[in-house]
């Protein structure tokens, strides 16, 4: 045989009689095939190496079980989900942003923090296409008039008046209440929304506390012990740290080595204190901090879905609002798809702008954006750590465990 095919009458006449039954097959099947469209390609762009990369690797845990969590939940979708590293970068950022629209994702998701998050929206709104951003508090994502930009997480603002109001809540039910208070906050894009907020949002709140100070830093600090000698100083009775998971580490651990024991470390609406290798490697130091923050409802069956999905997956990997988060953008991006019943930028971003999910994860009434793409619905819940574990504490009726407040000190009286 030299290799080559033989057409006898035989083999063209199957070849015609198979084509005739093609044309012939009913016309609903053919319509069918012909409108199913092709799976939604997402660019999932986070900070997995850098800084930030713990982090960026806790919010993909949320999105490498998300297709099995939707088969759960019976919904008739899978998306192909496509990993960028932005490195902790924001010009990174940017550059990731381009390659995954250049390689023919549809919508984009991320990126944990607001300065990347600020590059990617740059780039989407240029190129056309949709972009559903995860979790970045800063208010200017959602007010440059962007089109194609849709955020379901607090914006700053949102986060110090639910935090706030959380405080006055966890002074209610303890019968304790500081009298003054000092910020500590990291000076990169997070932070600095954070403090201008906190600067203009606390006078309004009616606070029956005062701040003291503000202190600012580096959030590459490899040294805090200035910052903690001066927040010390000022005898303030609580401090609100606005950090991450670095300096967080880092300012407990000062904190202990100065003896600092004020009545509570109690944030204003920013991670860190929650993150599973802060909790690992702070150990007893890390209970009855409190983080005021959205948190996972964990009487949703959505939750209790992507829970057991993400411990079977990773069952030495903590569950928290970074994957909580990470996988609602996903979830949002299927339901506009499968809305849109359509791939094309146009029509993604029409059914992102009428979107309303009941059914989802986080604490908070629906998924839906107002004119500027924000949703607005999203609570937050006073998370305390016991034993190494994040725990809703407030409100009253989520709670998995009752208050402690104010805290032990630093010495025999904390858990081991």
């Amino acid at each position: 045989m030299n290799g080559r095919r033989t057409f006898t009458r035989r083999r063209v006449g199957q070849a015609a009689l198979a084509g005739a039954t093609l044309l012939g097959a009913p016309l609903p099947l053919r319509h069918a095939l012909a409108q199913a469209p092709a799976n939604l390609k997402v660019g999932l762009l986070l900070p997995t190496s850098g800084l930030q990369a713990q982090i960026g690797q806790a919010c993909r845990r949320g999105a490498d079980v998300a297709n099995e969590v939707f088969a759960d939940m019976k919904m008739p979708v899978k998306l192909d989900i496509v990993n960028y590293d932005t490195e902790t970068k924001p010009d990174v950022a940017r550059t990731q942003a381009e390659k995954a629209i250049d390689g023919g994702c549809q919508m984009l998701v991320g990126a944990f923090d607001s300065g990347q998050t600020i590059a990617i929206a740059q780039v989407a709104e240029q190129r056309g296409i949709p972009f559903v951003v995860n979790i970045a508090a800063a208010p200017q994502i959602t007010e440059q008039g962007y089109k194609f930009v849709v955020r379901n997480f607090p914006t700053a603002p949102m986060l110090i008046t639910g935090a706030l109001a959380l405080h006055k809540e966890i002074f209610k039910i303890s019968g304790k209440t500081p009298k003054t208070a000092v910020l500590m906050s990291i000076n990169d894009t997070f932070g600095t929304a954070m403090v201008n907020g906190i600067k203009a949002l606390f006078p309004k709140q009616d606070m029956p506390y005062e701040i003291v100070d503000y202190i600012t830093y580096d959030p590459a600090a490899k040294d805090l012990s200035v910052e903690v000698g001066k927040a010390k100083a000022s005898k303030a009775e609580m401090l609100m740290p606005v950090c991450r998971l670095n300096d967080a580490k880092l300012l407990i651990q000062e904190m202990v080595k100065q003896r600092w024991e004020p009545m509570a470390v109690m944030n204003p609406g920013a991670p860190g204190l929650y993150e599973q290798d802060f909790l690992k490697t702070m150990g007893k130091y890390s209970d009855f901090l409190i983080s005021n923050v959205p948190w996972l409802d964990p009487k949703s069956a959505m939750t209790q879905s992507l829970e057991k999905r993400h411990l079977a997956k990773f069952p030495g990997d903590q569950l928290d609002l970074n994957g909580g988060f990470t996988f609602e953008a996903l979830l949002i991006a299927a339901q506009a798809w499968l809305a849109a019943k359509s791939t094309k930028a146009d029509a993604l971003m029409d059914a992102l702008r009428k979107i309303k999910i009941d059914q989802h994860v986080m604490v908070g009434g629906p998924i839906q954006f107002d004119a500027k793409g924000q949703n607005v619905n999203i609570k937050a819940a006073a998370v305390e750590n016991f034993k190494r574990k994040p725990t809703v504490v407030v409100p009253q009726s989520a709670a998995a465990a009752e208050l402690v407040f104010p805290m032990p000190g630093w010495g025999d009286k904390r858990r081991t």
